[in-house]
């Protein structure tokens, strides 16, 4: 190769790196920002398109425009009640003054990230270190949170960032409270269980009371019924005994003395002794039953 290639070919490659030192592109998702010895040259370029620039002596800054999302170290704030909350928030921003950001947060992205930590974690304790716990657990928070983003964004104007939201994800009790907690409402929830079933079987009680007064009325008024009952069957059975006694006297008595003889007689092994001319013996000798002489 001829030392004229050799300086073409040079000459090419140098050409070809000025070009990419002097132009470059602007997409819709980023500004760009033109620095010259490190001081920022000219406005934003905001618009999608092809630039140029001095090669070699400025150089260029991309920053996002995008809306961006940034999730908060999870740190304890004691609320105005004096309980202790562990909270874990989330913020989403937008660096809208670019040449402002860049010449207030030199270190980019990365140092805003830190800035935004610190400001997230001090707002949200000045405000909620100001109300009581369950406002922080109610629909009371979304207030509070409207509240930590003006405070919020209030500060971050000063950088070129609009603070566009900042939330809460999650809000528990340390550890430790969340046992006490724990402790105390099932504590509470066996004095209700212990309540009701008190109030159990108090109304237990009362029906079974109730129950056995009812039960001793009705097996009252089922043995009045029943005494009624037998007296009257009783009344019947001796009206209808003097019935068939007046009928035939002398009939009834003899069957009544069979009916003796029967008990008297039908019991085994029973022993009596009694005079022959005893009036239990009467039908013996005469079934017309008279009585035998005296002696």
């Amino acid at each position: 190769m001829t030392n004229r290639a050799i300086i073409a070919l040079i000459a090419l490659a140098v050409a070809i790196f000025l070009l990419t030192q002097t132009f470059y592109t602007v997409n819709p998702t980023v500004q760009v920002l033109v620095r010259q010895f490190g001081a920022i040259v000219g406005e934003p370029k905001t618009e999608p398109g092809l630039y140029a620039k001095i090669p070699l002596v400025q150089d260029i800054q991309r920053i996002d425009r995008r809306l961006l999302d940034y999730e908060a170290a999870e740190f304890e704030i004691i609320a105005g009640d004096q309980k202790r909350l562990v909270v874990d928030a989330y913020a989403r921003y937008k660096i809208e003054a670019a040449k402002l950001f860049a010449q207030t947060v030199p270190g980019g992205e990365p140092a805003l990230r830190g800035l935004l930590d610190s400001l997230i974690n001090s707002e949200i304790r000045g405000v909620l270190s100001s109300v009581p716990l369950h406002a922080v657990l109610t629909d009371q928070r979304a207030n509070l949170m409207d509240d930590i983003t003006r405070r919020v964004n209030a500060k971050t104007k000063e950088l070129g960032v609009r603070t566009v939201d900042v939330r809460i994800k999650r809000a528990d009790l340390p550890q430790a409270n969340s046992q006490s907690v724990f402790n105390r409402m099932k504590t509470d929830r066996e004095r209700e269980a212990g309540q009701l079933r008190a109030e159990g079987d108090e109304e237990k009680a009362r029906i079974t009371a109730t129950a056995d007064r009812e039960v001793a009325v009705i097996k009252a008024d089922a043995g009045l019924k029943a005494q009624i009952v037998k007296g009257e069957a009783d009344g019947e059975a001796t009206r209808i005994y003097a019935e068939a006694f007046n009928k035939d006297k002398d009939f009834y008595a003899f069957y009544r003395r069979m009916e003796a003889y029967k008990q008297a007689f039908g019991a085994g092994g029973s022993t009596m002794i009694l005079s022959p001319d005893t009036d239990f013996f009467r039908y013996f000798n005469d079934p017309s039953g008279p009585l035998p002489p005296k002696k």
